[in-house]
């Protein structure tokens, strides 16, 4: 305590009041062996200390401790670090550079009573993490879109920013996911396809199997048509479908190589389940990263008022409009805290007439919800049904209008779905009287599940088509073979479809809409009309509600459509320039911005929702559905995870009986409980930790209250030693 109070004191300055200090000093130390005059029972931390045990003596005996107004900070840090030198670098520390110094000297007198051996260790560690931070800062320079982010973070803020960091995440995910599926599908077929390796295809044997069941007729007039080409890039059929975009081309058992037989049905099987556990890992990874910045932020009302006005700032912004929107942004904030504050304390004071009225509203306007969704469902399927039943005509019967519309019209039925419903869950959600942030999640959510749940629809609506025939269940192949010769293959190209029409439809509104808008609002901005429409906003969440969705489709048909990760490459790019000149020369920046960490989570969260729907489809077709006997490399297989049983029977019978035990529920049950009984524990350790920094919390609540104090005493103190 003496050392602090002879710092506060200038350098240079002699003390007027040595002797008085000195007598100062050992009044408080006499005072402290005399509990009735202890000077520091005086503190406002002591008290609550005192009150607390008074109140819950049992419980408070560590947090007594940990809450004693005598413990030194400082000397509690250079005890950890004194324990830790050897250990951790001294840039971690909040220090001075004397200090750094004085600590630095320790470190090489420590060094010199070490042996050789210890030495050279230490040694080594600093230099392999002086490697380490170079290779990071090397990385750094290497990052894609390095350049025109930080330009765009740097005038738009943070908020949008994040949004092209998504954008960049997710082309770099498809990029692995493409990598993964080239490496172990089309990598061999390739090497032995153009002979670059003395290796020869092994054709599939067909056992047991109808001859009708492997007719697979491949209808092709681009000869004649020059639009039927267009027709064919577009959805998928004619040229394209024998390419090595599309299930139906891998039609083959393996790869021969001089010591080995490569298995390629396993391997088709092994890319899918690889590319989801890495999507997965990698998502709840970033989430991981998101949601402890979250957690450090979800504090009291108080605090969270003091941060938005004393440290909400967006230091990165340069550009003069976007720190006056920032302003009005920081002004919607605590208008939007203030106005939940108020529904709080209003949905404190309703009576219990109100809560019935209010509660019965809700349920009236979410059964109009449901209805609006089972609407748009419906109309999915009566437009899947329609589509399919009707796309088998011959080309030369139909003019190209007709038959681009019936190719594309669930696409364009899911597109005017996902473009209506917003607009309907806008209005609704204002008689529902929430909060404005929750308005926003959700808003936010219902979105989410309805641009998610238009893609499961369109593809169970293809295994209800694909699993029924005319006069009932399949028997003879196990699926529809007479409209869907090769089922896999047409549920590529309709996800394929999807793909393109909704990058065809991020690009006409992009150059039909939002450019002669802003152009309008620039030269015409006299007319009423243009002044109510205004400039476009660049809506956050709607941009990345519609690159989650384009995610979704890619997770889902790179299954049947091998190539089409990498075209989500490349549309993925093409739109991070178009959104990017977008937002420079069309767009300005919605009013309700989010925080990075906020934005971060919730892209994460949202993907992660997407990645959980797209699996439960690929589940049901490859456990559930017969798969094609007319194509694809599992013809003799009854289902796709068959490939699974087939392959373990193959091994010896040790390694057999392991992984029937694996699988068995003798060995899930316990398992099950290990990992509850884990789960448990960290949930446990959460709490604990939560209510350790509740309490770090209130220690710092209750030192600036002991500093004024303090301050207070001095001040008199000082006042009464002046002469009067």
């Amino acid at each position: 305590m003496s050392e602090p109070g002879a710092s506060a004191l200038p350098p240079g300055r002699p003390s007027r009041h040595g002797s008085v200090h000195q007598e100062n000093l050992s009044l408080d130390s006499s005072s402290f062996s005399s509990p009735p005059v202890n000077f520091l029972q005086e503190l406002p931390s002591y008290r609550s200390v005192a009150r607390r045990r008074t109140t819950i003596p049992a419980r408070d005996k560590q947090s007594g401790a940990l809450l004693k107004p005598t413990d030194s900070y400082s000397s509690h840090v250079e005890g950890g670090i004194a324990e830790n030198l050897s250990s951790q670098s001294l840039r971690k520390y909040a220090l001075n550079i004397s200090e750094k110094r004085r600590l630095r000297d320790i470190q090489e007198t420590q060094m010199k009573y070490l042996s050789e051996w210890d030495q050279w260790k230490r040694y080594s560690s600093k230099s392999w993490k002086r490697f380490l931070e170079k290779a990071r800062e090397m990385t750094t320079h290497l990052e894609l879109w390095r350049d025109d982010i930080r330009s765009i973070e740097g005038k738009f803020g943070t908020g949008i920013q994040s949004y092209f960091s998504f954008l960049r995440f997710l082309v770099l995910l498809n990029m692995v996911i493409f990598l993964i599926i080239f490496t172990l599908v089309l990598l061999p077929i390739l090497l032995t396809k153009y002979k670059i390796t003395n290796s020869t295809f092994v054709l599939i044997p067909f056992k047991d199997t109808d001859i009708q069941c492997t007719l697979y007729p491949i209808s092709s007039s681009g000869l004649i048509y020059f639009y039927s080409y267009i027709i064919d890039l577009l959805s998928g059929t004619g040229f394209l479908e024998e390419t090595s975009l599309f299930y139906g081309h891998y039609t083959i058992d393996g790869v021969k190589f001089q010591n080995f037989t490569y298995d390629l049905p396993l391997a088709y099987l092994l890319s899918t389940i690889a590319y989801l556990a890495l999507s997965l890992l990698w998502i709840v990874k970033r989430s991981v990263e998101g949601f402890k910045i979250n957690l450090i932020r979800s504090e009291e009302h108080f605090q969270s008022y003091c941060n938005k006005i004393f440290a909400g700032w967006d230091f990165c912004i340069t550009n003069r409009s976007t720190a006056d929107l920032k302003h009005s942004s920081l002004r919607y904030e605590l208008r939007a805290d203030l106005e939940e504050e108020r529904i709080r304390q209003k949905i404190a004071g309703r009576t219990s007439e109100e809560t019935i009225r209010i509660y019965s509203l809700r349920l009236f306007l979410n059964c109009i919800v449901l209805a609006v969704l089972a609407a748009c469902f419906y109309a999915i399927y009566i437009a899947t049904i329609f589509s399919q039943e009707h796309m088998k005509k011959e080309i030369d019967k139909m003019v190209f209008g007709e038959n681009l519309l019936i190719l594309y019209l669930p696409s364009i039925v899911i597109t005017l779905a996902n473009f209506i419903t917003p607009m309907i869950f806008a209005r609704i959600i204002h008689y529902e009287d929430y909060s404005p942030g929750f308005e926003i999640r959700l808003t936010i959510l219902r979105c989410v599940f309805m641009r998610m749940a238009t893609i499961c629809v369109l593809v169970f609506t293809l295994g209800s088509k694909i699993t029924s025939c005319d006069n009932g269940p399949c028997e003879l192949c196990g699926y529809n073979q007479k409209l869907y010769p090769c089922w896999e293959t047409q549920v590529g190209q309709e996800m394929y479809k999807l793909m393109i029409f909704d990058f065809i439809i991020i690009l006409a509104v992009t150059l039909f809409v939002d450019f002669p808008r802003k152009l309008l609002v620039t030269y015409c901005s006299s007319w009423k009309l243009i002044q109510c429409w205004g400039q476009q906003e660049f809506a956050i969440p709607d941009n990345v509600l519609g690159i989650v969705y384009g995610q979704t489709i890619c997770w889902i048909g790179a299954f049947f459509s091998p190539l089409l990760p990498a075209i989500a490459t490349l549309k993925f790019i093409i739109i991070f320039y178009v959104k990017e000149l977008s937002l420079l020369y069309t767009c300005r920046p919605s009013p309700r911005q989010f925080r990075a960490s906020n934005s971060n989570f919730f892209f994460l969260l949202v993907l992660l929702i997407g990645l959980c729907l797209a699996i439960i489809p690929l589940t049901i077709s490859m456990t559930r559905i017969p798969s094609s006997k007319a194509c694809g490399p599992f013809t003799n297989y009854n289902t796709t995870w068959a490939v699974i049983p087939t392959t373990v029977s193959t091994f010896p019978s040790s390694l057999q009986s392991l992984v029937h035990g694996v699988t068995s529920e003798a060995f899930a049950v316990p398992f099950f409980i290990i990992i509850c009984l884990v789960m448990f524990y960290f949930i446990a350790l959460a709490g604990a930790h939560k209510r350790v920094v509740d309490q770090l919390r209130e220690q710092l609540s209750l030192e600036s209250r002991d500093k004024r104090y303090l301050i207070q005493k001095l001040t008199e103190a000082q006042q009464d030693l002046r002469p009067s």
